[in-house]
């Protein structure tokens, strides 16, 4: 019989003086539009003092040349990583002279698609095929849709937690043991999913000009957006728009009904989607008149084209695609992808978040997490919608297991199973302290929705009569100049050249490489290998 959660976290407390709770292993990926100083899109190429985006293992870029993403390495410490996200703030801010980075999700004032440059990783064939991935992306659901960021956070635990968890199912801790668990984080996170943008959304407004350049104007009457100042859309009770149907999103994709109750389901449902031909994308053609317009026809043209707010990971060796890693070794890692940039932090996530997080996924792991139909999954993703269109509307219900309850009864009810989780971390994880704090200031979010982060925004947005660009301008220059005039604290200047020259290095070595093969085959044998299972 399933332990009960007071039950799990009493006998890992006993067990080992704790030492299950210490060893929780994060990384950060943060997205961030470059600026111009009035506000719209920066039209420059990625700055080539900070090194090559195809191999830079820190700054790189994700959709386009003005969209830059940072990567911290895997770390065990919550004040390290953030140092580390900072340092590469800093370094940034300085290869980029007088542009800025827009501190919000939505996207600044976007004055022509022509604007939005797809990366340029070079002429290897890994690299024109990370920007030919993009080039589909754009012809599939445009290239505004694509310039939206957010933060992604990783997420794995200790070995002492893995071993007291075998212990406790009576069962070896071995890579499927360690995989199923990791389901059953997803799935409970599936369950409880909406509490990130209820809590930490930071998207309830955006620019007017997203709806020209989307050609989502149906949406603005459907929707019933309201306006503030000149050029702003919100609504009332919104959390965040960007991880609505304004953001990108892929409608043939839940025709496959992906699950997450095992990682034979998952992988079978994503194999599926990148061999099954689309209607919709055929009709985009793949290459005409000798140019590719996207790597093919089918339903993803990659496993990273699959939209979920959690993945499960397992870092990949070379020649491999995301499932094959997973069934070779199992899931390895967890990442959130529901976040959006905290606009009230220069690094676009703040201490306190992290701490939530980790008592959110021990929660989703340590809880029972019976498995999930498609119908059931499908009425939690229309929680997590509900609640990023209309989270701050206190009279909110959501659905949980068969039946409507309200949105302010289950926060109560998921913040007094959080607060036990917090109190073990508190006393026994590396970075003690602050844990239960976090989750008591957070609660106050729970007693007044106006607290959260998207109630922040529109307060700021209200309180001082400004227009949604006059937020990110303020916090763009705020941000600029704090950067800019401090020191390094966590890596110093040697480090950044020396990644800079080993990504340039490894740049010129994987052209070298490309000799045996041309980018058709290439391409050809890339998509037969990934059809196959990557199971030893």
């Amino acid at each position: 019989m399933q332990k009960s959660l007071a039950d799990c976290v009493r006998e890992l407390n006993e067990a080992q003086q704790g030492a299950a709770w210490s060893g929780i292993h994060r990384g950060i990926e943060r997205e961030a539009l470059r600026i111009k100083a009035d506000g719209t899109l920066a039209t420059s190429d990625h700055p080539a003092s900070l090194g090559k985006t195809l191999t830079h293992p820190t700054i790189t870029t994700d959709y386009s040349e003005n969209l830059l993403e940072f990567i911290t390495p895997v770390a065990s410490g919550i004040k390290a990583t953030l140092a580390q996200l900072r340092d590469i703030h800093r370094v940034t801010y300085h290869a980029i002279g007088d542009e800025l980075l827009w501190p919000l999700s939505m996207p600044c004032y976007l004055g022509s698609d022509k604007d939005i440059r797809i990366a340029k990783y070079g002429d290897s064939h890994s690299g024109r095929m990370k920007s030919l991935y993009r080039q589909g992306l754009t012809h599939r659901y445009g290239a505004t849709m694509q310039v939206i960021s957010g933060v992604h956070f990783n997420f794995s635990v200790s070995e002492a937690m893995w071993g007291q968890l075998a212990e406790q199912n009576q069962c070896q801790d071995d890579a499927a043991f360690r995989s199923a668990k990791y389901f059953d984080l997803i799935r409970n996170f599936k369950r409880v999913a909406w509490v990130i943008p209820y809590l930490f959304g930071a998207s309830p407004a955006f620019c007017q000009s997203f709806f020209r350049q989307t050609g989502t104007e149906q949406k603005d009457t459907d929707w019933n957006f309201q306006r503030l100042g000149k050029g702003t859309a919100y609504l009332p009770y919104a959390t965040s728009l960007r991880m609505s149907d304004l953001g990108y999103t892929n409608k043939e994709q839940a025709s496959l009904g992906i699950t997450y109750n095992s990682l034979h389901e998952y992988v079978a449902g994503l194999r599926k989607a990148i061999t099954t031909p689309s209607q919709q994308f055929a009709k985009i053609g793949v290459k005409v008149d000798g140019e590719y317009n996207q790597l093919n026809a089918n339903i993803l043209q990659i496993e990273n084209e699959f939209y979920s707010p959690v993945r499960p990971k397992r870092t990949a060796q070379k020649g491999e695609t995301p499932s094959q890693a997973l069934e070779r070794g199992g899931v390895e890692y967890i990442e959130i992808r529901a976040l959006d940039v905290n606009p009230f932090s220069g690094i676009g996530i703040t201490e306190q978040q992290i701490q939530f997080l980790d008592t959110l996924l021990m929660y989703c792991l340590l809880s029972d997490s019976p498995t999930m139909s498609w119908d059931e999954q499908q009425q939690y993703d229309k929680n997590f919608t509900k609640v990023v269109m209309e989270g701050r509307n206190p009279s909110l219900e959501l659905w949980q297991n068969g039946q409507q309850r309200l949105m302010a009864d289950w926060l109560e009810e998921l913040f007094a199973d959080l607060n036990l989780i917090a109190k073990s971390l508190d006393q026994h994880a590396d970075n003690r302290g602050g844990y239960r704090q976090a989750i008591a200031d957070l609660y106050q979010c729970v007693l007044n929705p106006e607290l959260t982060l998207s109630g922040q925004v529109m307060s700021t947005l209200k309180e001082n009569n400004w227009d949604f660009s006059q937020l990110g301008m303020d916090l763009a220059h705020r941000y600029r100049d704090e950067f800019t005039r401090s020191e390094l604290e966590f890596y110093q200047d040697k480090d950044f050249a020396d990644w800079k020259q080993q990504s340039e290095q490894a740049f010129a070595e994987r052209k070298e490489q490309d000799n045996v093969v041309d980018f058709d085959h290439f391409l050809s044998d890339y998509f037969t290998a990934a059809a196959k299972s990557g199971a030893p």
